[in-house]
């Protein structure tokens, strides 16, 4: 990548480092029910720049914000949540160095986030990174502009389970509460395999080159 792509790779995990960490009701019932899926065909890191990511990451959004709009139609009375990644999904984390902070939103998820919530819909965002940043994590979130009805991040013992796992995990704990997940939008597989959502949005990742 160009320009903004020198701060790749020194996301989250950089951070922990520098801290010197040693440390829904489903579609049809069903959690292992494949949910429907929107995706942006995949590209070759190397060829994408960052105007070239943030309008890939608009092409799948702006599908979401319409399904949004149709799914809380006539939703009164229902509780209803939209799940985000955070690294490369509702933070430019790849595209910027963890010491400068306030890590900038990705605008489209920003602006989808906002949407949902004017419609009524709860922002949950379920990350990989450690318990030991969670309150730096929410200020971020919070400062540039995100709803956040809750972060879930890991501890003990999730710290050490599969990402996939442990973000199953989390959204069949948002659904315990009893939230329907329309929707569910990450950059990674993992943060979208494993069911309790409706509906899946796949950022683009470059072939896993964004963390």
């Amino acid at each position: 990548m160009t320009g903004h792509g020198v701060g790749r790779r020194i996301g989250a995990l950089s951070a922990v480092v520098a801290l010197g960490i040693g440390g829904t009701v489903t579609v049809a019932g069903t959690a292992a029910a494949a949910p429907a899926r929107t995706a942006v065909a995949a590209t070759r890191v190397a060829d994408v720049d960052y105007a070239t990511w943030q309008q890939d990451v608009r092409a799948v959004l702006d599908q979401a914000v319409p399904y949004v709009q149709q799914r809380t139609a006539n939703a009164s009375g229902q509780k209803l949540a939209l799940v985000l990644d955070i690294d490369n999904t509702a933070l430019e984390t790849d595209f910027h160095p963890w010491y400068q902070l306030p890590t900038p939103a990705v605008a489209p998820s920003l602006d989808l986030a906002r949407y949902a919530r004017s419609r009524g819909v709860d922002v949950f965002f379920i990350s990989a990174r450690p318990g030991i940043i969670a309150a730096e994590t929410k200020w971020n979130l919070t400062s540039v502009g995100y709803p956040v009805s809750g972060l879930y991040t890991r501890d003990l013992p999730d710290l050490f389970d599969e990402v996939s796992a442990y973000k199953t995990g989390k959204r069949a704990q948002i659904e315990s509460l009893g939230y329907t997940i329309i929707a569910n939008v990450g950059n990674n597989d993992s943060d979208l395999v494993g069911g309790h959502a409706e509906r899946t949005f796949k950022l683009p990742d470059y072939d896993g080159q964004l963390s």
